[in-house]
């Protein structure tokens, strides 16, 4: 959630980062701001609560010209959504408020943004009131900013003075004095009135990178606003702070000092993070799955030695072969991923598998043995309750792996090892391409505990065979999406919507019911098609939708009797089946075929006419399908 993007070098700051804020809408946000350095030697801060484009309104009406400033996109956690808690929030401006909040400027000495949540805000307020500063907002971001002035204001008056080493300077010192003292979660990047050549940012728990230009640097929370602007990342750690000039950056451990950092390619094009033609970001990343599906396969399948290969687990095959139990862990959609992959291991490898709400993993106490390893599933990596639960298990000594989208990521970096989607950006904030892309991976991983224990060199190729044509499959069930919108049409007006699957296709239904509410703002539940009879049955009417995974396969007989106890009921089924049957046809009201696929794979096909059919409804309702109400792309707060 939120969105970090600053700049400085020799182009018009206010450009690059309202690009860069808008690239940044898809995380999810209720105001912005913008905090300016011009000429003058005047801090310029323009805010507003709402849509960028208000933001976007203030700035074409009065922003001065500058080659310094500081972005902020804001998703509520302190105070309401409102101008004067929208960031950038101002340090050492003492003076009353005045009747224009939004472009107050001058006086301050320090302008912030923050994404992150400090815990302890409400004992440094305190302590700064005491000192006389005066708050305007709700917000613990505003205690940040006075209490960097307050600690530079204690490193002028000891004498501090510019000096070679960015770690000495005052404004540097007061920065790092600062978040020394701050409890929680924190991407900073600040600029300071009196350094119109420098910002400084500081990370702990909230993602931050550079990218490295030729005389200007960019600063951002994700990498999407330095597409097509720097082909150089640097990737800020936990507990670094970093000293940016048009020239130079340099990196410091909050308590130690200068540290080395490295400088890595940019693989991410302006294409990558545009629509093309689409209409929505949503509607694009669905029709990328067959090419985000080979991503992730591509050289991770040997058919040699009939397994899957993957060079970033750190671990090796006997210690791999000591594993007696594997916990996936994730969040939302990356949780409903980690229930096809139990089916998946317990099926192929037989090996017993625990999924974990992570947000309940982080509290629990569980029994884990030590042939224990965990897998944490994440599209973004910086999942907050996700990352507690994996350092949890982590310190008690069990091997950790991540499942992630995103190079550089919080998570893949403090994980053991891992594997990396290779899907790129996803910008609609309803998880689609990476969702399939987690389950070809926790696919491979079957395939490879399976051969490491007891599938046969036969088997294994097999399933290598499934795996290869899945890509096509995938491209032959979005030529449905003209039916599906039709069907969409028909049912956009339903209250409730059930969905129904079993064994593997169950996480399915749950998925699909979830995308449902995400984008269309309709109430939708998933179930176990057996247990509708144990309570959900109640709601079924003829205005209530239920929509079944029923492919052909081992359970495909008994699905089909929970069709009839539907229609039985005058419920309205769709039903997504296998080609050319006849006994669904003859019982739904409207069918989605999807083509033949190995019942283990059905989940990742079956995956997409529903979120098409989500898709198409929140079209029709009018709803904003890449950016849903009251949701973020990267919940990067408990």
């Amino acid at each position: 959630m939120c969105g970090i993007v600053g700049y400085i070098g020799f182009r018009r700051a206010t450009d690059l980062i309202l690009e860069g804020l808008r690239r940044l809408e898809y995380r999810g946000y209720d105001s912005a701001g913008i905090a300016l350095l011009p000429d003058s030697g005047e801090l310029h801060v323009l805010k507003a609560a709402g849509r960028l484009a208000r933001l976007e309104a203030l700035v074409r009406a009065g922003a001065p010209d500058s080659s310094i400033g500081i972005g902020h996109t804001r998703w509520a956690t302190h105070g309401a959504p409102t101008d004067a808690n929208a960031h950038p929030h101002i340090g050492g401006d003492d003076q009353p408020a005045g009747p224009d909040e939004d472009s107050r400027h001058g006086e301050a000495n320090v302008a912030v943004v923050h994404n992150g949540v400090i815990e302890n805000y409400r004992a440094i307020k305190d302590r700064l009131e005491s000192e006389g500063y005066v708050f305007r907002s709700e917000t613990d971001t505003e205690v940040i900013a006075h209490l960097i002035d307050s600690c530079l204001t204690r490193a002028m008056a000891a004498g501090r003075s510019v000096a070679d080493d960015p770690a000495d300077t005052p404004w540097v010192v007061a920065v790092r004095e600062a978040i020394a003292q701050l409890r929680g979660t924190y991407g900073l990047l600040v600029l300071f009135r009196d350094r119109p050549d420098m910002l400084v940012a500081a990370r702990l728990g909230s993602p931050l990178v550079v990218g490295v230009g030729d005389g200007e640097h960019f600063i951002a929370s994700d990498a999407s606003p330095l597409a097509g602007h720097a082909d150089r990342i640097v990737y800020l750690a936990d507990h670094e702070v970093a000293v940016i000039t048009a020239g130079t950056l340099r990196v410091l451990h909050r308590d130690t000092g200068r540290i080395e950092h490295a400088v890595r390619p940019l693989e991410l094009s302006a294409e990558d993070v545009g629509m093309g033609s689409y209409a929505h970001f949503m509607l694009k990343e669905i029709h990328e799955q067959p090419e985000t599906i080979r991503a992730a396969m591509r050289g991770r399948l040997s058919r040699d030695d009939a397994t899957a290969v993957f060079g970033g687990l750190n671990l090796t095959p006997r210690q791999l072969q000591r594993i007696n139990r594997i916990v996936l862990t994730g969040c939302g959609t990356s949780w409903h991923a980690a229930l096809v992959g139990e089916y998946l291991i317990e099926e192929f490898a037989r090996l017993p598998v625990e999924v974990e709400y992570a947000s309940e993993l982080r509290y629990r106490n569980p029994p884990l043995d030590e042939g224990t390893l965990l897998f944490a599933i994440t599209q973004s990596g910086e999942t907050a309750d996700t990352l507690a639960a994996l350092r949890e298990i982590k310190r008690k000594g069990h091997p950790t792996l991540a499942i992630c989208n995103v190079v550089g990521s919080t998570i893949a970096t403090e994980a053991d090892g891992g594997i990396y989607l290779h899907a790129g950006p996803e910008i609609g904030v309803a998880s689609t391409k990476a969702f399939t892309s987690q389950c070809v991976v926790l696919s491979l991983l079957a395939l490879y505990f399976g051969r490491l224990r007891h599938m046969s060199y036969e088997r294994g190729l097999e399933f290598i065979d499934a795996l290869e044509r899945l890509p096509d499959l995938v491209a032959e069930a979005l030529r449905a999406d003209e039916a599906i919108k039709r069907i969409a049409e028909r049912f956009q007006d339903a209250n409730t919507f059930l969905y129904l699957g079993r064994q593997c296709n169950f996480p399915v239904a749950l998925e699909g019911a979830l995308k449902l509410k995400e984008i269309s703002y309709i109430h939708a539940e998933g179930y176990p098609a057996a247990e509708m009879k144990h309570g959900p049955i109640a709601l079924v009417d003829a205005a209530t939708p239920s929509v079944f995974l029923i492919p052909q396969g081992a359970v495909y007989d008994k699905v089909l009797l929970n069709v009839e106890e539907i229609k039985a009921r005058k419920g309205p089924v769709i039903a997504i089946s296998s080609p050319g049957d006849r006994r669904v046809r003859d019982l739904a009201d409207e069918v989605i075929e999807i083509p033949e696929v190995p019942e283990f794979l059905q989940p990742i096909v079956a995956a997409v006419p529903l979120q098409l059919l989500a898709y198409h409804i929140a079209v029709l309702r009018g709803c904003d399908v890449d950016k849903p109400r009251n949701l973020a792309k990267s919940v990067t707060v408990e």
